[in-house]
């Protein structure tokens, strides 16, 4: 039977469930398993289908997807994402529009703590919306800023996003993937405050007061204690400390530390976010069993190279592959959430990038940065609905003002498609790759 009718079979129920409204793992079970049954007998089908979804979550590295998940709801709780918004007040300054800034910094520090874009626009969001609604900002330019802003905590580690894509792929170094997200998400962070104060400066929104001396310094201090956690769990992971597994259950030690000195945290609370986690943790290692069974049906029926041979007969040119392949993952990032986005697409498209001479922690970031884009548009935009959710305010209204950013970024993805150094450098610079 031929590839484009295994993939065509694949695809179209995919795409039929998902239109349905079947959850995507669901359809992503049922999708592989119909293919599968084309090529093999319906006990053999089955049989390596399940074994495939076992083996897909039977990895000690993606039991840091759970710790992280649950050291980032710790932060949402345990007082960290106020005092790390303070801080961010401080540091914006006397910029046109500080509370804006504001909110960008605090989406970046708080994110990068926790991994999380969603935890981050409604910590984050939740609180400088209603700053900012006081201070006579626009509420849809205020979820904007949000919005294009709470991603970043994607790329600046620890995330579990490059987790997952490095169990994907067999091996890809965490300790490089987290180095490598540092430089994209500052460039995401710098571009989404330009425009902000571009905006900002023109409909003069007011500027913060400078708080005197004492209270900044004190700003400061209570801020370390949260701030530390980077230096500990990243240092202890690329340091070879730790592994990220391990450097995960070292992160839930010390935000259960913080909320205890914090005193901001009950048993009831605790016991909430234990569940929440819970349930986050077990929908997304659902997802990765799931998907490794689709990464195994398409590898057997010959898809990913299938794909790679329809894509290099379009053009061997590098640069239009990779404009391509950058078009397919923005609108796969419309209409799919990051996780099942990474499992479904890296292991069709690596194999085609690896050909091409690009280094697979590059081709991480490259992912990860389209799938930041796509959390922020619609219909299906994790942090774009938590964003106008906190907000209140309409999709409508805040898609008008997230164009501008949407530019931007596109120009960013560009830059760092075909500047590889933009993500290699500072592994490179560590000696992680």
């Amino acid at each position: 039977m031929s590839v484009g009718i295994a993939a065509l079979v694949l695809f179209v129920i995919f795409l039929f469930l998902l239109f349905l409204g079947i959850p995507i793992s669901v359809t992503i079970v049922a999708s592989s398993m119909a293919t599968a049954l084309m090529y093999l007998p319906s006990d053999q089908a089955g049989f390596i289908v399940m074994q495939k979804m076992n083996n897909g979550i039977d990895s000690f590295a993606l039991l840091a997807v759970p710790l992280f998940i649950f050291a980032g709801n710790i932060m949402n709780n345990g007082g960290i994402a106020q005092r790390l918004i303070r801080l961010a007040q401080l540091l914006a300054g006397r910029i046109p529009g500080s509370l804006a800034q504001t909110n960008v910094l605090g989406n970046t520090l708080f994110g990068a703590l926790s991994g999380s874009a969603v935890a981050a626009a409604a910590a984050i969001g939740g609180t400088m919306n209603k700053m900012q609604r006081k201070e006579g900002y626009d509420p849809a330019y205020a979820a904007a800023v949000n919005i294009a802003s709470a991603p970043i905590g994607l790329l600046i580690p620890p995330t579990s996003a490059f987790i997952v894509y490095s169990a994907i792929t067999g091996g890809v170094s965490i300790s490089a993937l987290f180095m490598a997200g540092y430089v994209p998400g500052f460039m995401m962070a710098a571009v989404v405050m330009i425009i902000a104060y571009l905006y900002a400066k023109k409909h003069k929104y007011p500027v913060s007061k400078r708080p005197p001396a004492k209270e900044a310094w004190k700003i400061v201090l209570d801020s370390i204690p949260s701030l530390l956690l980077i230096v500990v769990v990243i240092g202890g992971i690329v340091g070879g400390i730790f592994t990220a597994t391990e450097g995960a259950g070292v992160a839930v030690l010390y935000c259960l530390i913080l909320a205890l000195i914090y005193r901001s945290m009950t048993w009831k609370d605790f016991m909430s976010v234990l569940l929440r986690s819970t349930a986050t943790s077990g929908i997304i290692l659902f997802l990765i069993s799931a998907s490794s069974a689709m990464s195994w049906v398409m590898a057997y029926t010959g898809i990913p190279g299938g794909i790679s041979e329809a894509m290099l007969s379009i053009s061997d040119n590098p640069i239009v592959i990779l404009l391509l392949m950058n078009l397919v993952l923005l609108i796969v990032g419309v209409f799919m959430d990051i996780t099942p986005a990474i499992l479904i697409f890296t292991p069709i498209f690596l194999p085609i990038v690896t050909g091409l001479g690009m280094d697979p922690v590059h081709f991480g970031v490259l992912l990860i940065f389209n799938m930041c884009i796509g959390t922020m548009t619609p219909p299906v935009g994790s942090v774009l609905f938590v964003g106008t959710s906190v907000a209140d305010v309409s999709i409508e209204a805040v898609s008008k003002k997230l164009l501008p950013y949407f530019g931007a970024l596109i120009v960013v993805l560009l830059l760092i498609t075909f500047i590889p150094q933009l993500s290699l450098a500072v592994p490179q610079w560590l000696g992680l790759i």
